[in-house]
């Protein structure tokens, strides 16, 4: 291991101001090491802008950031008595007043008091004839001064650790950390023009300008691909013509799997059941991606194969990314395979099972006692052993690396491998990478689902919107509200989950239960309100895209997405799948927050299809470059700092790249192994 690697994996209690409790908040959110840190990007930029006098203010600048350097004119009014705290006052400069309002700030009533001058820094909002700045952040002038004509990070905050701490940890890492070798061969570099990798990593978060910014995301987006397209290769050599020891018939177990539905598969479903069912005869190991779009019915096929498994005498696992979706496979699959003593033994392996139930559920698997293992993360564990382990399914395999899929699929004698995504992309994309898989396509949707009935409305229709979810809500129905942020961001004054669900539960006067729902929270917390709101305790979800990866309520028909244009046309259709998943009509409300030619075509697009694949193509070649550093990414496949739509011209680089290496002369290096892509 070089110097530089050593270094970089020093611990951050080393650094100043790191004690006992940073330490831990640093911890959650997975910074331990001085790589970790340095590899905490930031979310966004911000160029502070020059001081404006209050008299200099027009119109046209509402919806812009500005900063006033002005006092409070009399002592701040603070307003309590409700969820939201307010800290408002007037402001003057000398040439005019504005007004300013905090939210859960009390103690900016001691703070900026009359006399006392301060930078007031956001962005710009009308208030009848006044012109006001809301949650604005406070610099005195000497720190405000420090922060022009220069792009500032911003990042993704531990919690209970503020920007100014975060910003001097970043700071200390840069100054310690010694120059990083690169792992990239110099040919690389010169050819696809990419920075050294240890400017990139320092100007990512100290650029001297945007051009700067982008060459050194270019790099650090390159390597995210890369690492993940060289995993793909590596596997995609490990099992080419791999031969399988477990090789049977599984159609008879197939007709019988579908004899026994209470529905009937459609022909797509039949066809790639059929694709199973050859591989499971070839004699090689089977690694097939099924790709299909929401709702289009993957499980069912899943379960099938799972079926044919046990009654050739083996075993299988299922892989899913939440306990929340994993107790709904094993919800599932008990239906499907109904509940006779006959049938396959299923278990379930969370991180929530409990300590002798855990211990004797891994007994049971290894003497063979149990047929199907249903699980998250907790079934890479070692002490998961299985006695016969012929299949492995993950499902949403965007949210698994590469190297998950191959730690499961090591814990049998090479068993199959069954890869489910339910994020419809290209085959162009596809083919990237899932390169070491086969690929088949769920097109077709079940029988008896009516198509999503879909509306684009401005924000003045909102009113109209939120009383047909009221109607709905009477008539037995639940519904969704996702908006892009957890909190109140007076940069981007965008709809926000807390202050969203606080407006909802005062509207609708205690008459209809909201319940607010984000990645901020514990997952104890997530899946207790995920499962009331399937239990139909909750009658409206307010939530971020969180819930894009989670389970079917077919009581849910409607869903509202406050902001859509922020939205990437991928993660709106994978919202808009929540829904319409019974027999009743569904309905999903697109939110245009800010008008624009580009944001109404792509949302104009979502009103008139309902087909992921075409939506995906579309939003390939619709994209652009998009926004380098947007507070929303397409949530689906992520890569660190890349996106597959926006970056795809990187993807091909780096696919190009590993294509071109000589695996003779390079290894990929430990440190980069360890990430978890």
């Amino acid at each position: 291991m070089s110097k530089s690697i050593a270094k970089a994996t020093a611990r951050v209690t080393e650094l100043r101001g790191v004690g006992p409790k940073t330490a831990a908040s640093l911890k959650e959110m997975g910074i331990e090491t001085m790589a970790d840190l340095l590899r905490h990007y930031p979310l966004r930029f911000v160029n502070y802008p020059e001081i404006t006098e209050i008299a200099a203010l027009t119109d046209e600048e509402v919806g812009n950031p500005i900063a006033v350097h002005a006092e409070a004119v009399r002592e701040l009014v603070r307003r309590a008595g409700t969820r939201v705290q307010l800290c408002t006052g007037t402001f003057s400069d000398g040439s005019g007043e504005m007004l300013a309002t905090w939210y859960h700030m009390p103690y900016l009533r001691n703070t900026l008091r009359p006399g006392r001058r301060a930078v007031l820094f956001g962005k710009l909002n009308a208030n009848g004839k006044r012109f006001e700045l809301q949650q604005p952040q406070i610099f005195t002038a000497e720190q405000y001064e420090k922060l022009l004509h220069r792009p500032v990070p911003q990042y993704a905050l531990p919690k209970g650790i503020g920007e100014k701490t975060f910003a001097s940890l970043m700071e200390q890492a840069l100054a310690l950390s010694p120059p990083l070798t690169d792992w990239l061969p110099e040919r690389f570099l010169e050819r696809y023009e990419l920075l050294p990798e240890d400017r990139a990593v320092r100007e990512i978060h100290r650029p001297q300008d945007m051009d700067h910014f982008a060459a050194a995301r270019k790099r650090i987006v390159f390597d995210g691909f890369f690492r993940f397209l060289y995993d793909v290769r590596r596997m995609k050599e490990t099992v080419r013509n791999e031969k399988s020891d477990f090789v049977f018939d599984a159609k008879a177990a197939m007709t019988a799997f579908s004899a026994g539905l209470p529905f009937a598969l459609t022909d797509a479903q039949k066809k790639v059941c059929l694709e199973i069912s050859k591989d499971f005869m070839s004699g090689s190991v089977m690694n097939r991606l099924v790709q299909g779009d929401v709702g289009s019915g993957k499980t069912a096929v899943a379960a099938a194969a799972l079926f044919s498994v046990w009654r050739a005498g083996f075993q299988g696992a299922l892989m899913a990314p939440t306990e929340v979706l994993a107790r709904q496979h094993y919800r599932t699959l008990n239906e499907l395979f109904g509940a006779s003593e006959d049938g396959p033994r299923i278990g379930i392996l969370t991180g929530s099972t409990k300590a002798k139930e855990r211990r004797e559920l891994l007994e049971k698997l290894a003497k063979g006692e149990v047929d199907i293992l249903i699980g998250t993360h907790a079934l890479l564990e070692d002490r998961v052993v299985f006695s016969a382990l012929a299949l492995v399914v993950t499902d949403e395999q965007h949210r698994f690396g590469v190297q998950q899929r191959e730690t499961l699929s090591e814990k049998g004698k090479q068993p199959h491998v069954l890869v489910m995504s339910a994020t419809p992309i290209p085959r162009t994309l596809a083919v990237i990478l899932y390169g070491d898989l086969d690929i088949s396509v769920i097109d077709a949707r079940p029988t008896g689902r009516t198509p999503i009935k879909n509306a684009v409305i401005e924000k003045q229709d909102r009113p109209k919107a939120l009383l047909h979810i009221k109607r709905e809500v009477e008539s037995g129905h639940q519904a969704y509200i996702v908006c892009p942020q957890v909190e109140a961001n007076p940069l981007t004054a965008l709809e926000n989950v807390e202050d969203y669900s606080a407006a909802l539960r005062v509207s609708f006067r205690g008459e209809i239960t909201v319940e607010a729902l984000h990645g901020r929270m514990k997952e104890a917390e997530k899946q207790r309100i995920m499962e009331r709101f399937l239990a139909g305790e909750i009658s409206v979800l307010v939530a971020t895209t969180v819930i894009e990866v989670g389970v079917d309520v077919p009581n849910a028909t409607v869903m509202m997405i406050e902001n859509a244009e922020r939205f990437g046309l991928a993660t709106l259709h994978q919202l808009r799948g929540r829904v319409g998943r019974g027999r009743d009509q569904a309905y999903c409300i697109f939110v245009q927050g800010k008008k624009s030619r580009e944001g109404s075509e792509r949302l104009g697009l979502l009103q008139r299809s309902n087909d992921g694949f075409e939506i995906a193509a579309a939003d390939l070649k619709q994209r652009g470059p998009g926004e380098l550093f947007g507070a929303v990414q397409s949530g689906e496949l992520t890569f660190g700092l890349g996106d597959i739509y926006n970056d795809y011209s990187v993807l091909q680089l780096a696919k190009e790249a590993v294509d071109a290496l000589d695996q003779a002369d390079f290894d990929l290096p430990v440190v980069h192994k360890k990430v978890v892509l």
